[in-house]
């Protein structure tokens, strides 16, 4: 029986390790779908229940594996679908491949059914590399250039096979004119910086005497050697969201995450800082940065398109975060003033306090900061957590304390909804011994994680953990969106918009053979927690929590409080006691008191 095309990709595929390929069963794959039941399904075809949760799959695979994510899809509708995931893989830096089929090469030009221009659609998605195969002898080079440019610039990649080409008898590239042959291997390799600009690095780094840091998930592979550059300089660590799990949160001088979903002492560590060090970040607010010509800066980046645009570094350290600290750390100078440290590991255990204090007051029915709260000492040593984006983001970047060993992602530049059940799902397939919580909102469940909880239930079974914790925080608003509207354009919530319909998500998550538990009442929040933990399978636990319980900036000032408590009490709002009456004494208790001025 002779190789088709299709028996070959696959076969390329195993060949680069990839074990399993996220998509969706559709016509203009059917070449593809034939070749995986010749292959007895190696790698393993994970069905989602939509292209775009493929795709979001594969990115959480990505992210969770450092390894490189695959999802497929049909012409047309398919890979018009895949967009969403794809473009949060490249805004994040990670590493996917789309394969998507096209119409036949005889029907091409002609209107006909799913016959979409491809190439102009993921010319930008896809950047880096996008092409079509149009003959056997082209399918090598395609694909291993597609995998081998998505693991050095960190970006998706796509390869589209119209369906006869699928069909045809594979045949290799020959020794002849206009062939393009390929190899397999891809070497290890580090980018390391030059000695000169190592040393003036260095130079501007002794010469500061209020350090800080500023690491992202650049700074993944160099945990040791961003812990030791910190106590030398004795300066604060502060992680942008997609860097949340680089370092422990337990060490007295980190402060948390940084932005508008930051925390408090993260924002006093910029704004009193005199020398800044960024590390694997692109972290892009500049305003949460320190003021210009406040602070001196060094930027350490393994990508040279990246360097040099958030703020004005005065050395941009071109190279792996590891391998360039390596480098620097022996000529940082030891034996500096301890009071700017102190005064760091001080704000750090306000702050604490301070979360503390807000997760313990009283809400209608249940705060939400109490939800994430009381999971933070349940977490698991080598849990996995995926936050949506929303509201419970805010509660994910202040609540959640990383440890050693712990997981934890989002999409953080793009900041799509409904991508938190697929992240786990990708999650549970990149490490299946080790336990998944996806932290989701009821508009992004609404959105698509319902479906997706028929994708956890159907491959349940192949995981050695059974644990899959899917947390909704159930308060009917489309919450971050109604706060901003609040804060930024002080306008009250516009309900039209802004309301949603009371979802009974443990009881759909019961009616597909899952463990679903909802939680009313705030003294059964930590039961409800446990009792998803310790189920044998995948679980949804469903809180109904405050729509009024802001997430304050951690830059906020009373008067800014104030202009937002005005612009709720002014509207037309009947969400509940909390929002109209006594707003303004409740969010006396959410500020420090130092900060009410």
């Amino acid at each position: 029986m002779s190789t088709k095309v299709s028996d070959h990709v696959l076969e390329r595929l195993r060949e680069w390790g990839v074990e399993q390929v996220f998509g969706y069963p559709g016509d203009g794959i059917n070449g593809l779908l034939a070749a995986w039941g010749r292959a007895e399904n190696e790698p393993r075809f994970v069905q989602s229940r939509h292209e775009e949760m493929s795709a979001f799959q594969a990115v959480g695979y990505a992210k969770f594996s450092g390894r490189l994510g695959v999802c497929t899809a049909t012409s047309g509708p398919g890979a018009i679908h895949l967009l969403n995931g794809l473009y949060d893989a490249k805004l994040d830096h990670v590493p996917v491949l789309a394969i998507v089929g096209q119409t036949h090469r005889t029907a091409m030009g002609g209107s006909y059914q799913q016959e979409v221009d491809l190439h102009t659609l993921y010319k930008d998605v896809a950047s880096d590399f996008v092409e079509t195969v149009t003959v056997p002898e082209q399918l090598p080079n395609v694909l291993d250039r597609a995998i081998r440019t998505a693991y050095a610039r960190r970006c998706p990649t796509a390869i589209i096979i119209p369906g006869d080409v699928q069909e045809l008898d594979y045949s290799p590239p020959t020794h002849e004119f206009k062939m393009v042959p390929s190899s397999l291997d891809r070497s290890s390799w580090t980018a390391i910086p030059s000695d000169d600009s190592v040393r003036r690095a260095a130079e501007i780094l002794n010469s500061g005497d209020k350090v800080a840091i500023l690491v992202g998930q650049g700074a993944a592979g160099a945990r040791a050697e961003v812990e030791r550059i910190a106590e030398l300089l004795g300066a604060g660590v502060a992680k942008a969201l997609l860097g949340k799990d680089v370092l422990s949160d337990e060490l007295p001088y980190v402060t948390g995450s940084i932005g508008l979903l930051g925390t408090r002492p993260s924002y006093e560590l910029m704004r009193d800082c005199d020398t800044l060090l960024t590390i694997g970040s692109s972290f892009p607010y500049t305003q949460f940065m320190p003021e210009f010509g406040k602070a001196r800066g060094v930027q350490i980046d393994i990508d040279p398109h990246m360097v040099g645009m958030r703020y004005p570094y005065e050395v941009n350290l071109v190279g792996d975060a590891k391998a360039t600290l390596e480098r620097l750390i022996p000529l940082i100078e030891e034996g500096r003033g301890r009071e700017w440290y102190d005064t760091v590991c001080a704000n750090v255990t306000r702050w604490r306090d301070v979360m503390e204090r807000r997760a313990g007051l009283d809400a209608d029915p249940i705060n939400p900061e109490y939800v994430a709260r009381a999971l933070d000492s349940l977490l698991p040593d080598n849990a996995i957590v995926a936050s949506d984006s929303g509201s419970t983001a805010n509660w994910y970047a202040r609540h959640l304390t990383m440890r050693p060993g712990m997981r934890g992602s989002l999409s953080g530049t793009l900041a799509t909804m409904g991508c938190g059940v697929p992240y786990v799902i990708g999650a549970k397939f990149a490490h299946p011994d080790r336990p998944a919580i996806a932290l989701v909102g009821d508009g992004a469940m609404q959105m698509n994680g319902m479906a997706e909880l028929i994708t956890a239930a159907k491959y349940r079974h192949q995981w050695e953990d059974p644990r899959l914790v899917v947390a909704v925080w159930n308060n009917q608003d489309l919450n971050q969106v109604t706060w901003e509207m609040r804060a930024m354009e002080g306008a009250p919530q516009f309900l039209p918009s802004q309301q949603l319909p009371d979802v009974q998500y443990a009881a759909f998550a019961r009616s597909l053979g899952l463990t679903g538990i909802r939680v009313e009442k705030p003294e059964d929040v930590e039961a409800g927690w446990r009792a998803a933990l310790e189920a044998d399978g995948p679980a949804v636990v469903e809180f109904l929590t405050d729509p009024a319980v802001p997430p304050i900036p951690p830059h906020a000032t009373w008067e800014q409080m104030e202009a937002t408590a005005a612009s709720i009490l002014k509207g037309d709002s009947d969400r509940g006691s909390v929002v109209k009456q006594g707003f303004k004494a409740k969010m006396q208790e959410f500020l420090p008191g130092r900060e009410r001025k």
